[in-house]
């Protein structure tokens, strides 16, 4: 089956297959009773067209394969992190847990179909090969990303240690066309908190790479110690800073809060919840500004919302990537699971992260210039404008 024929089937039975799944909640709505939307006539059009695909189509389709195709797409349209797996899938899923292989040191997503690079781990093998946030790869060992969900794509580019893997990588700003890199494996090493001081030490740099437990606590303890030695402002820079829970996300935004809401997180059958900050937790009213570009994601977005909705910190640098949602694993009879969304995290202003990601107060990003620096060397261009502009609000504000 060529892959013209397999995309047509897959695009015209994922529609197919979409007005079947709603016409099944039209026939439950209406036998329980419920006003009828009129979605369960869309069966009927189903069989219909179902039947002239298979009497009248140019080559008798696999209809194993395309159902299984549709249901991947049927589960992507709705967001990345949703997801359809195979009995064989969700097997090689359960056997291979994420994070407990060797890794490449990358935190994906998918747009438009494809996995993207979310960020990059300093150190990692994917930096050494020069890739960066925004990055597509457009395929993992020959096998298209489009055709497969985020579950297996996370497996796909985990393994033991020492082993390769090969992509093909479009990098937005360098070229036009797949880039064949092939990477080892590892056991990739969290970078150490980044620290820095400035201003004669009065503006203390904190960059956390990661928001885990243990670098939260370090954070805090930092923060606590701020007075003696001389601190009296800080930037918290949470670029590329992808890799972390929501529940650190809240921990951080609390060490500079002393009440507010830090976040909710609802779904349509997820119960309601609001986070408000314990003041007990609360640490420093030291001014503060915040870092973040197209890298950050999650727990670090929540942060970074929490503390730029409550007035608490000035936000510099670029819009967000725009996760943050709860996922349940559902089993099906045949063996198959599926991973749905449901629920998503909002800031205290109402945005969700999943539609609308965090938009700075001062937005500051690269230069097509210094872009194509960073894609074409694997580092940071000498000049760092976001930075420079954070210090700049800084040392304005009284300490």
């Amino acid at each position: 089956m060529n892959r013209f024929f397999q995309r047509s089937v897959f695009v015209l039975s994922l529609g197919l297959l979409v007005a079947l799944i709603a016409g099944e909640f039209g026939l439950r709505a209406v036998r329980a009773g419920s006003s009828d939307d009129g979605a369960y006539k869309q069966i009927n059009v189903y069989q219909q067209v179902l039947k002239h695909i298979q009497a009248e189509y140019v080559t008798e389709p696999n209809m194993t394969d395309v159902t299984s195709g549709a249901l991947h797409g049927l589960l992507e349209t709705l967001d990345a992190d949703s997801s359809y797996l195979t009995p064989t899938e969700y097997k090689i899923y359960k056997d291979h847990p994420i994070g407990a292989d060797g890794q490449i040191g990358i935190t994906v997503s998918k747009r438009f179909g494809y996995a993207v690079v979310v960020s990059v781990l300093p150190g990692s093998p994917a930096e050494k090969e020069h890739f960066t946030d925004g990055d597509a790869i457009e395929s993992i060992e020959g096998k298209s990303t489009l055709e497969m969900s985020l579950a297996m794509i996370k497996v796909m580019l985990e393994g033991k240690p020492g082993s390769e893997v090969t992509l093909s990588l479009i990098r937005p700003h360098k070229q036009d066309h797949p880039d064949k890199v092939t990477l080892t494996r590892s056991i990739v090493s969290v970078p150490a908190l980044g620290e820095q001081q400035y201003e004669n030490a009065s503006i203390l740099y904190l960059k956390p790479v990661v928001l885990t437990p243990a670098r939260v606590d370090e954070i805090a303890a930092h923060l606590k110690s701020m007075a003696k030695n001389g601190n009296k402002k800080v930037l918290l820079d949470l670029r590329d800073v992808s890799d972390g829970d929501e529940a650190q996300g809240e921990r951080l935004a609390n060490l500079f809060l002393k009440q507010g809401t830090l976040a909710t997180v609802s779904g349509q059958k997820y119960p309601t919840q609001t986070f408000s900050a314990d003041p007990s937790k609360f640490v420093t009213d030291a001014p503060l500004a915040v870092l973040v570009n197209r890298g950050t994601a999650g727990a670090a977005e929540l942060a970074a919302a929490a503390l730029a909705d409550d007035k608490r910190a000035d936000l510099v640098g670029e819009r967000t990537f725009g996760e943050g949602s709860v996922q349940k694993t559902i089993e099906l009879p045949d063996g198959a699971a599926v991973i749905l969304t449901v629920a998503t995290y909002s800031s205290p202003g109402g945005k969700k992260f999943l539609e609308d990601a965090v938009t700075p107060g001062v937005v500051v990003g690269l230069t097509p210039e210094q872009e194509a620096e960073e894609d074409e060397t694997g580092t940071q261009p000498k000049t760092d404008a976001p930075l420079d502009k954070a210090l700049e609000l800084l040392k304005a504000k009284a300490a």
